[in-house]
């Protein structure tokens, strides 16, 4: 390619809105505005979340706008659901989607249609250095985990997106939803990830918890409980914490062994705002072939969509 190819990637979770650019394959912007979400409060309903991001999109596009510095975006790729999947559906894409519309309109982009979900996997392989393995033909592993996600995924790599197999994960609460419930529970403000990282570092590792694991399903809620139980009978936060953050890790851990038992040594990658978390990491970079993302990358962002958008148009060129 004898110009330069930019693309520009929306993405409107339930918790964040984001905007990235690719120029020839590298972010080289990564822009995020996190949701307001009430002191207490351990989410957001959707119709504050469109709220939220209608009104965070003029900021976000205005700080693109500049880092763009008066060049054009050719293609724009936008999350329109959680995943690529039959019924997957959650309002706060709309903006999105409605803002990359809009864009593309008006400076005559090509735009590409992604999951949340598929967004999160390239962005996190980028950010691992392993973005070839969508260039494949092999399948891998993903384990996709945050507040709303938290699935064993197989990728089949090809297409306008890569196929995204869920074949386990949680059947009762999702990974984040655990950590910031406890963490709310402690007077922590949501989202509480980062919070009880820091107050468990240094905290040795809980060895022998007992976890809910079926094959390559398991069960979280369990751990709630027990923090709250913990946390009632007058244990110590940094305890608390770190208790939750190593159960998490812990029952990822054995997906993951029982995850190769299955599939052999495939390549695994971590996604999703959880994976930020480097107490977790420590644990399961214990393993073989397995990929882990930088905290910018792992926690929603936009990077992943424009990734996969300039995937499409330059295969295309």
């Amino acid at each position: 390619m004898s110009h330069e190819v930019i693309a520009l990637g929306i993405d409107t979770s339930n918790y964040t809105t984001s905007a990235a650019l690719v120029s020839d394959g590298v972010v080289i912007s990564n822009r995020k505005l996190p949701l307001p979400v009430a002191d207490g409060q351990r989410g957001l309903r959707q119709s504050d979340a469109v709220f939220a991001h209608t009104k965070n999109l003029p900021d976000i596009m205005d700080a693109i706008a500049g880092d763009l510095g008066g060049r054009v975006p050719m293609v724009i790729g936008c999350s329109v659901s959680p995943r690529d999947a039959a019924g997957s559906y959650m309002p706060c894409f709309l903006a999105g989607r409605a803002a990359a519309h809009a864009a593309g309109a008006v400076c005559g982009a090509q735009i590409f249609e992604f999951s949340h979900q598929a967004g999160h996997i390239a962005a996190a392989l980028y950010s691992a250095g392993a973005l070839g393995l969508l260039d494949g033909g092999e399948p891998f592993a993903a384990f996709h985990v945050s507040g709303g996600t938290t699935d064993v995924c197989i990728v089949t790599p090809g297409g306008r997106e890569p196929k995204i197999e869920r074949v386990g994960g949680t059947t009762d609460l999702n990974a984040g939803q655990l950590i910031d419930r406890v963490g709310v529970m402690m007077g922590e403000r949501f989202p509480c990830g980062a919070a009880l990282e820091a107050m468990a570092e240094g905290a040795e590792f809980n060895a022998g918890l007992k976890i809910s694991v079926n094959g390559l399903y398991c069960s979280l809620s369990g751990g709630e409980n027990k923090a709250r139980q913990k946390y009632e009978s007058g244990m110590g936060g940094a305890a608390v914490a770190s208790y939750t953050l190593d159960f998490v890790s812990t029952t990822l851990d054995a997906l993951t062994g029982n995850l190769r038992q299955r599939y052999g040594m495939i390549p695994v990658i971590y996604a999703g705002g959880v994976m930020s978390c480097r107490r977790m990491r420590s644990l399961l970079g214990r393993r073989e072939n397995v990929f882990f993302a930088e905290p910018e990358f792992s926690a929603d962002n936009a990077a992943g969509a424009a990734l996969l958008a300039y995937k499409n148009y330059t295969e295309a060129l």
